[in-house]
């Protein structure tokens, strides 16, 4: 080589074009779909996912249930994502105590928040303390092979359970405890909630909202589904549904095909002619007040609402003054999630558990997507909406006057700790053992749930 050419190759890299470097907080449907329009956006954007779990996919991983399968398909996309070579997965990353956002944001040109939502709304209420009342947030991350989730104390050998909320997430906590063990065994469920739900005494579950059917949170498809489990039946107070037919036609596509979908169960009184059958029994206009017991629950008092306001669809419950008591001796509550402030130095609104943010800008160089932006709210779909929304700012925004050092910073500060991190090709190695696992027990995988596990896999 001459050595004109060697001194033009000296010049051209000690010019060479400024790399923006963004980073994000949290590797959820948020994060990857930010990702996705980011790295869409721009031919030069490099893009780095940081996540506090050594394995990826946040809620399509721990939080889609596991006979619902079809859902987590949208791992296919994220996959499509992290195969872009401007795309790096930095997991086993607890942002906030390994690294701080201001270093964060010191060492990259944009940081993006979508870590989510993952602690739950309590009640507040007597008795909230007894035993076997239990988080519905940690419930689905028991069965789904949430680590923190994996050593949950939960009595199934009972026969009555509430459910208190109606949400999805509450019909999925009803249908995973009165679905027949046979059609659970062959998905992804822990091997350790298998175990403890083939030998469920569960056979009654209260389905439980404060509002009436017209405000109901759950989805049609979410509904029918647990209305047509094999060996359940469904039992409906009439009384709940005073005047629902008047104004049915007023109503919405989807919420009116909800409201016929009730309505045609309520007028089909169920004959249990079958032994062994499990019962749901959706209960509107309640709410908990009370859990009864002494040092386990045996029982639910419930404040009897009545509705107030002129649109349906977002009516208030107001108590009557008026209670009742249910028996039961199990409890799960999911009235709700809410996220978490993972450094003092995110503005944070605690009372409803979200960054403050407008339009997803937090501060300089700093925003903030999906639920912990949002709260919360809707369903995938909305999710990547808002993270596509988000993600535009971004690069409109985008400020690259001088070249910072992004990763190569990160790993030095993580390396200064101890910190093993765990790239996507290392999630590959445990993704692989994982549906090796599976194959054994004939199923799609069997979720590791132990994080030095997965560190070792990694390590190997």
């Amino acid at each position: 080589m001459k050595a004109g050419t060697i001194y033009n190759y000296v010049r051209s890299f000690s010019t060479e074009h400024i790399v923006p470097k963004v980073c994000i907080v949290g590797s959820g449907p948020a994060g990857f779909y930010a990702a996705q329009q980011l790295l869409k956006s721009s031919s030069n954007i490099n893009v780095d996912i940081l996540e506090k779990l050594p394995v990826p996919f946040g809620l399509v991983r721990f939080g889609v249930a596991p006979d619902h399968a079809e859902v987590k398909n949208v791992i296919h996309t994220f996959e499509k994502i992290a195969s872009n070579p401007r795309f790096q997965f930095i997991g086993n990353v607890n942002v906030g105590k390994d690294v701080t956002i201001k270093q964060l944001q010191e060492i990259y040109h944009a940081v993006l928040l979508a870590y989510g939502a993952e602690e739950e709304k309590v009640l507040n209420i007597p008795g909230e303390n007894l035993s076997n009342i239990i988080s519905g947030r940690r419930f689905v991350g028991w069965y789904n092979g949430v680590p923190e989730d994996n050593n949950l104390k939960i009595n199934l050998d009972v026969e009555e359970a509430v459910v208190l909320g109606q949400g999805n997430v509450a019909i999925d906590i009803a249908r995973i405890l009165l679905t027949p063990i046979d059609k659970l065994k062959n998905t992804d469920i822990t091997s350790i909630a298998l175990d403890q739900l083939s030998q469920s005494k569960v056979r009654k579950v209260s389905l439980i909202g404060r509002r009436g059917p017209l405000q109901a949170a759950f989805t049609t498809a979410e509904l029918r589904e647990i209305l047509k489990l094999h060996g359940c039946k469904s039992y409906w107070r009439k009384a709940d549904f005073v005047n629902v037919n008047n104004v049915i036609h007023t109503l919405a596509r989807p919420r009116k095909r909800l409201i016929e979908l009730m309505l045609k169960y309520v007028e089909e009184t169920p004959v249990n002619t079958e032994t062994n059958i499990k019962e749901l029994h959706p209960i509107f206009l309640r709410s908990p007040v009370e859990f009864l017991g002494f040092d386990s629950i045996n029982g639910i008092k419930l404040s009897i609402n009545q509705l107030k306001g002129d649109d349906l669809t977002t009516q208030v419950a107001i108590p009557t003054g008026f209670f009742e008591e249910i028996s039961c001796s199990l409890a799960f509550r999911s009235i709700g999630y809410k996220s978490v402030q993972i450094d003092t130095a995110v503005p944070f609104d605690s009372k409803i558990g979200r960054i403050k943010n407008v339009a997803g800008k937090v501060g300089d160089n700093l925003y903030a997507a999906g639920w912990v932006a949002t709260g919360p709210v809707g369903v995938l779909l909305s999710t990547m909406t808002n993270a596509f929304q988000v993600a535009r700012l971004i690069s409109k925004e985008l400020s690259v006057v001088d070249n910072k050092p992004g990763s190569t910073d990160l790993y030095k500060i993580l390396g200064q700790k101890g910190i093993c991190t765990v790239s996507y090709t290392d999630w590959k190695k445990i993704d692989e053992e994982e549906c090796k696992m599976g194959k054994e027990l004939g199923k799609p995988r069997e979720k590791i749930v132990d994080i030095n596990k997965m560190l070792d896999i990694v390590l190997k």
